[in-house]
């Protein structure tokens, strides 16, 4: 399904992130660093926001280790994102396995396609993100699980999310145009690299939850640049923030590219195309100790 254009309004401006009367004392950033392992930077030049597979986990091993050795130095001034589809019992995984090239856990996760927000360097999930999100969750899947059984082509994935339901799909067999039913129960359905269906709350997805998150923790959106490859990935790139899409970025999503006032289309793949995009939006400098 082709996703919608997003015009998400933020915290304060009715959106679903927004706290109710008693919370209104106590301002968002505070509330949300007080659920953190670790302080974000107090004055972030840079909030990179990255897609994980195909984007921050692709590239030669060098140039992975550089661009994570780099990370890893710059987290007093660079505020980092993860922005992926996997929960975050596949993220755990991941941080183990990609520790001996030099990865680091971020400052936060936002996991399963939007659905889930959490403490980078705990993964422990941010209850003011996750609780409205919930709601919008509610009764949706009792709805629609019986539809989707019926539906040829799909094969459920195993997943610890509680927020949103996800498959392999057969695109030989999965007729996309059926899930237009599914989306008539109330969730909205996203499919990737003709590989993966996820079906989601209303509204929620990576663009959304990014916003609402930018805004919790005021960080001014100049400063943020995303990165990613597949469709899963546009939702960010309809925000208007800015947004590299990778040279190795599925079909579907370079065909979007038109669309995309501030989307820059990389030629370099994966972490390259991160570096080049970082440099095309004035963010150079704060490469200078990139070895």
């Amino acid at each position: 399904m082709a996703l919608r254009p997003l015009q998400v309004p933020g915290p304060g401006r009715g959106s679903f992130w927004g706290p109710g009367p008693q919370e209104r004392r106590t301002r968002p950033r505070v509330r949300i660093q007080q659920h953190l392992a670790e302080p974000l930077p107090s004055g972030a030049d840079l909030v990179l926001v990255t897609d994980l597979d195909g984007t921050l986990l692709e590239g030669t091993v060098p140039t992975r280790r550089r661009v994570y050795g780099w990370l890893a130095s710059q987290r007093h001034r660079v505020l980092q994102v993860f922005s992926t589809g996997r929960d975050l019992r596949s993220v755990t995984r991941l941080l183990a396995q990609e520790a001996a090239l030099g990865l680091h856990p971020p400052h936060l996760v936002i996991g399963d396609v939007g659905c889930t927000v959490a403490c980078g360097a705990s993964l422990t999930p941010l209850p003011l993100a996750l609780d409205p999100i919930e709601a919008l969750w509610r009764g949706r899947a009792e709805k629609v699980l019986p539809l989707l059984a019926r539906l040829p082509g799909l094969s459920p994935q195993p997943l610890s999310a509680d927020r949103r339901l996800a498959y392999g799909i057969d695109p030989h067999r999965l007729d996309i145009r059926r899930l237009a039913a599914i989306e008539a129960h109330g969730v909205d359905c996203l499919v990737s690299g003709d590989k993966y269906l996820d079906v989601l709350p209303p509204g929620v997805n990576k663009g959304s939850t990014l916003l609402g998150l930018l805004e919790w923790l005021e960080l001014e959106p100049a400063l943020v640049v995303t990165a990613g490859d597949s469709l899963n990935d546009l939702a960010m790139f309809e925000t208007g923030l800015q947004s590299v899409m990778v040279g190795n970025a599925e079909p579907g999503l370079v065909r979007a590219l038109p669309g995309l006032a501030r989307t820059y289309r990389a030629s370099a793949h994966g972490c390259d195309g991160i570096l080049e995009g970082l440099r095309h939006f004035g963010f150079g400098h704060l490469l200078d100790g990139l070895l």
